[in-house]
């Protein structure tokens, strides 16, 4: 059995603890790894190791951190089906998401391919007589990254490509359920030209990666998660002097109205609410149809492919991939389905019932099929709490107001969609959603790479986003010099504020 080992200072190692836990793969339920379970003084060890790298890779130059970055996208590229395989096995996604995955995360590695432009500053001659002023984008030191199971490429190619091309060094700890990912792209990163020491992957506890927010030598952590741990982590980790980006759950919605294009907007909730088996933090688990027809008329469309959703292991492709794979893992099975039998208990109409679902041949995998609710109200738990998985829930309004008012009273605002063929309608909708990513007639909004990723309320703990022109200035801290040279002008010592004018 192969065991899943740490990445410290340019090399693969297995703890000294001896200890290891299995990784699953969801389609089967059978063991396909094992992964080492790290001591307190390994953590402390990648941490020391990243720390003692950090001096000579800030000083490398702006360019020379770019072209290891275009190597490593060019790697990726390469070994992406390799990838592929190792998340579609430990994840349990079907083939052509796990794809998609990556080339989401490779957009991040292609912004910050432009880091040499990214981090110039701001310039300003002559700001008083013989006095030029200017700033300097530097980096932080040793930052952290602990990401979650639901994309174990993408989310850590949100945050270490940008971090590492700033000059910062960085320690992942990636997901247990799906860990293999993250130790290929390090030694990946070893291949494009990356020293040793500069990017490590530690496999350990959640009480032992603790020292990645409390360790004086650590200036910042990225965590992307539950809304109760991201707060704890932004809380602990701000008070010890960190700079922290911590996102949580969500509860996205899409607000349909009745002048919207009924077949394109099914198609796109169908690929909103059950792509990826719905564990995606922009998944679309709510749908607030705006009119008793608007509702009926989606309930009667929706229903048959639901009940069609292909839903099967994910290594198979093309005209043979299944739609949806299994959930990550036998826990968030039952969690999943827990939430399916409080929904009937709450009176929620059970259009669509993905319990007791089997795939023929994988009758120990983690399958829900998928599940529509009808008459879903803003009492019942189904819709305040996050179920991060193939349940979609309709809910009724009169009016778009209405429709309004509720996603806006829901405590979480990642991201919201509406569908409507009125472009009044949609412009609204943008400037008056309490939501930090938004789509009109998208399903899924997630901004490009370019652009930043973050949401509002209790999805997001921290003032800046990750990727895009925040995740720069996350990665780095400004000093502004002002600047005088001597030419033999006469100067007095001056005690009152200099006014430089």
């Amino acid at each position: 059995m192969t065991i899943v080992g740490n990445f410290i200072g340019g090399k693969t190692s297995l703890s000294a603890s001896n200890e290891t836990i299995p990784v699953y793969d969801p389609a089967t339920g059978k063991v396909v790894r094992e992964l080492t379970q790290s001591t307190a003084n390994e953590v402390t060890k990648a941490i020391e190791v990243a720390h003692n790298a950090f001096e000579e890779w800030s000083r490398t130059s702006p360019l020379r951190r770019a072209r290891v970055l275009f190597n490593f996208k060019a790697l990726m590229e390469e070994h992406r089906e390799e990838l592929a395989a190792l998340i579609v096995s430990e994840h349990g996604k079907v083939w052509s998401d796990a794809l998609g995955e990556l080339t989401r995360g490779i957009e991040v590695v292609e912004f910050a391919c432009g880091i040499p432009h990214l981090i110039k500053g701001e310039n300003s001659a002559d700001v008083a007589t013989g006095v030029d002023s200017y700033s300097l984008m530097q980096p932080l030191g040793v930052v952290a990254g602990i990401t979650p199971f639901n994309f174990p490429a993408m989310v850590p190619l949100w945050m270490f490509p940008i971090a590492l091309a700033c000059g910062n060094t960085f320690v992942l700890k990636p997901p247990a359920l799906d860990p293999s990912a993250s130790v290929r792209m390090a030694e990946l990163l070893t291949e494009a030209g990356l020293p040793d020491g500069v990017f490590n992957v530690i496999h350990c506890s959640n009480e032992e990666a603790e020292q990645l927010y409390k360790d004086p030598r650590v200036q910042a952590v990225s965590f992307v998660g539950s809304s109760g741990v991201a707060e704890h982590i932004y809380k602990t980790a701000s008070a010890h002097g960190k700079r922290v980006q911590a996102f949580g759950a969500a509860k996205n919605h899409a607000i349909v109205m009745p002048d919207a294009d009924l077949e394109a907007t099914v198609n796109a909730i169908m690929g909103g609410a059950f792509g990826s088996a719905g564990e995606r933090c922009m998944a679309l688990p709510v749908v607030v149809a705006v009119g008793e027809d608007t509702a009926d008329n989606l309930i009667a469309a929706l229903t048959p492919l639901v009940k069609a959703l292909r839903v099967g292991p994910g290594m198979q492709k093309g005209s043979e991939e299944n739609e949806m794979g299994p959930v990550v893992s036998a826990a968030h099975q039952k969690k999943v389905l827990g939430y399916i039998d409080k929904g009937v208990q709450e009176g929620a109409k059970l259009v669509v019932d993905g319990r007791n679902f089997q795939v023929d041949g994988y009758g120990e995998g983690y399958y829900v099929g998928g599940t529509l609710f009808d008459n879903v109200t803003s009492d019942m738990v189904i819709w305040r709490e996050e179920i991060f998985g193939p349940v979609l829930s309709i809910m009724r309004a009169p009016d778009y107001a209405s429709a309004l008012k509720l996603v806006n009273s829901h405590e979480f605002g990642n991201g919201s969609a509406i569908f409507t063929s009125n472009g009044h309608t949609g412009r609204d909708f943008v400037r008056e959603v309490h939501a930090g990513m938004v789509g009109v007639n998208v399903p899924v909004p997630v901004p490009m790479a370019f652009h930043s990723f973050g949401g509002w309320k209790r999805s997001v703990f921290g003032a800046l986003n990750v990727h895009g022109p925040d995740g720069v200035r996350f990665y780095t801290r400004m000093k502004t010099a002002t600047v005088r040279w001597p030419a033999g002008q006469k100067t007095v010592s001056e005690f009152s504020m200099p006014t430089l004018g």
